[in-house]
């Protein structure tokens, strides 16, 4: 199978025409069998694990993973499953909530690029900065928060964001640090029966909360925002993945194939030693075999 060809229909092209309407939430592109969606899956991990593994050791790349999504897309359990197989002093994971008082205090940017992963590190975002142009927009009361300066008309300030958004991101890829960011793309119909699931099964209550339910009146000036922050912020160096997830299974043999395919290209390998390293060994070896 070549890949590329298999993974284009979910990747925004920048210029293209994207809309959301035109994916279908159900689609699993042929996949006869769970357990075939899992078989792959489980490949994808052990190869992602490998991968992780030389770029610690070669300490030059950093890989930054983006999850937005509506309520009970599957981000979550996304991450749990595709990244399971790394090990945790390679991974750092931040989850975006509320802002505190302190990141009021500075652009809507600071608090996450904190968090943004070491060199040899791969970094996951649980939402991100990208909540300033999608929850933002569909509620701009928070905005009144923020204390902008000077606010602009509500149409420039997003085409603003989008800008700043599209330029924090190449200055990160221009340093070293590659970028894939996914919309996990969740229909109302599943999304309603997983919220079910939530009210019915006492181990999932934990899960709940009523204003997932509020929200979903919101349903479509989501998608509207996020139709138009996708088309608007995938760049090459910084590509959005709609990835079809009304299939948990399906969704999650995605998202771990970009992630190997993408670390595949970044041409890892282990660092071989300079003419001081290959001495200083050989000297190692000789005292450890000197023992009795």
């Amino acid at each position: 199978m070549d890949i590329h060809k298999f993974l284009k229909p979910y990747r925004v092209d920048h210029g293209d025409r994207f809309r959301l309407k035109d994916f279908d939430p159900r689609d699993i592109n042929g996949f006869k069998s769970k357990e075939h969606a899992q078989d792959v899956l489980r490949t994808g991990v052990q190869r992602l694990a490998e991968l992780q593994d030389k770029l610690y050791a070669q300490d030059c790349w950093a890989l930054l993973l983006i999850f937005q999504a509506l309520d009970a897309a599957g981000k979550d359990g996304t991450i749990k499953h595709v990244m399971s197989g790394i090990i945790p002093q390679v991974c750092q994971f931040s989850a975006v909530k509320a802002p505190s008082v302190e990141d009021l205090d500075h652009d809507y940017l600071w608090r996450t690029a904190r968090c943004i992963p070491e060199r040899g590190r791969i970094g996951i975002f649980n939402r991100s900065y990208y909540e300033e142009v999608l929850v933002v927009k569909v509620h701009p009361d928070i905005l009144d928060a923020q204390r902008l300066p000077e606010a602009p008309a509500a149409g420039k300030l997003w085409h603003e964001r989008y800008e700043s958004i599209r330029d924090f991101e190449k200055h990160l890829a221009r340093n070293g640090t590659t970028i894939l960011k996914f919309f996990l793309n969740v229909s109302k119909g599943e999304q309603r029966r997983r919220l079910l699931d939530r009210i019915d099964d006492p181990e999932a209550n934990w899960k709940f909360q009523p204003h997932d339910v509020q929200e979903r009146r919101n349903f479509g000036k989501y998608l509207a925002a996020y139709d138009a922050a996708l088309r608007e912020t995938s760049r090459p160096w910084a590509p959005w993945y709609a990835v079809p997830a009304d299939d948990k299974d399906y969704m999650r043999r995605i998202v771990a194939e970009v992630i190997v395919d993408t670390l595949r290209a970044m041409d890892l390998h282990y660092p071989v030693p300079d003419r001081a390293g290959r001495l200083a060994m050989a000297s190692a070896r000789k005292a450890l075999e000197s023992e009795k």
